[in-house]
């Protein structure tokens, strides 16, 4: 081969490999990931999700692309955020971290398949007909947060006995939360409780909550299942150390980050569920064929640590039916 038919060689071959890698990349599926939270506070859920991703065959980077929307604890960006993703044609949508973002999602489109998780009843929130079969193109995990806000009520209860008023701290722009204070308020009714339900949408709302707990001299206090809420966690959890207010959570992360004790679903998993669905879709499955997953494990956390410094004294059989004792 001659010297000038070897360059022309070499030359062809070096740009034609950066065009076939774009077309490889062009080619590769693209997911839309929609979220109500911050990335930083999604991290360690990120990862349960990229874990069911793969155990249905997808790697982020290698095998699938995902498009990231985060609102940032403002559901009044989700519409926008969804409308963006469908824009640019992905081939599925996880509209994960509750309600608001499955609903952004639903109203942005009909014909791409969604994928939720949220803790809400999906039912009476209106994102499918039936749980097994959810019919349209949507179809996910549920946490099921709504239902277990008595056992919260009745755990937190246990461990202060004295309890009379309880406060709880809820965000008024989420859909769920009107039909979670009732149920809220029917439990603490059965238990000769005065329930107190303070708004709060915004940071500065959440410390105005707090000085009327401290004002109305609540005993304990209920975190509502909410994005934004979790989103301040650390703001929520010093307030209550703060002010000596024993609080009980929904979610694992915050007993994980200095807060008392938390009663709910095991997030983690439930994010993978939603990843395997995902990979499923994916391969050719519609949402109509998928059945709503419900869970099936609720995790008991104390962070006795935090309970020193309530100067309270965690029941023994409390104590024995937690999931996770923080020292």
């Amino acid at each position: 081969m001659r010297r000038r038919d070897l360059i022309g060689l070499f030359v062809g071959s070096a740009t034609a490999w950066p065009l076939a890698v774009r077309a490889q990349q062009a080619a590769m599926p693209v997911i839309g990931f929609l979220s109500a939270r911050s990335h930083a506070d999604s991290a360690g859920l990120l990862v349960s999700f990229r874990k069911g991703l793969t155990e249905g065959g997808y790697v982020e980077g290698q095998t699938v692309r995902i498009e990231y929307r985060f609102a940032e604890g403002r559901y009044d960006r989700l519409a926008g955020l969804a409308n963006d993703l469908v824009g640019r044609q992905v081939l599925v949508i996880a509209a994960i971290s509750g309600t608001p973002a499955a609903l952004a999602a639903k109203a942005a489109t009909t014909t791409i398949p969604i994928v939720f998780a949220n803790g809400a009843d999906p039912i009476a929130s209106g994102l499918v007909t039936s749980l097994n079969r959810p019919g349209g193109n949507i179809s996910g995990v549920t946490f099921l947060a709504s239902e277990t806000i008595p056992k919260r009520l009745e755990v937190l209860h246990e461990l202060v006995p004295r309890a009379r008023v309880v406060g709880y701290l809820v965000n008024p722009v989420n859909p769920i939360t009107e039909g979670e204070v009732k149920s809220t308020a029917a439990a603490a009714s059965s238990r000769g409780l005065q329930l107190l339900v303070h708004n709060a949408s915004a940071e500065g709302a959440i410390d105005e909550g707090f000085a009327t707990f401290v004002q109305r001299r609540v005993d304990a206090l209920i975190i509502g299942n909410d994005t934004f809420l979790s989103s301040r966690k650390e703001q929520i959890f010093t307030r209550a150390a703060q002010h000596a207010i024993p609080t009980i959570y929904y979610e694992r992360e915050f007993a994980v980050a200095g807060g008392l004790l938390s009663y709910g679903t095991d997030f983690a998993d439930s994010y993978r569920q939603a990843g395997v669905y995902v990979a499923r879709i994916l391969k050719g499955m519609k949402p109509e064929e998928l059945p709503v997953q419900q869970p099936t494990k609720f995790e008991l956390v104390i962070n006795l640590k935090a309970a020193k410094g309530l100067g309270l004294t965690v029941p023994p059989a409390l104590l024995a039916r937690a999931d996770e004792v923080i020292e």
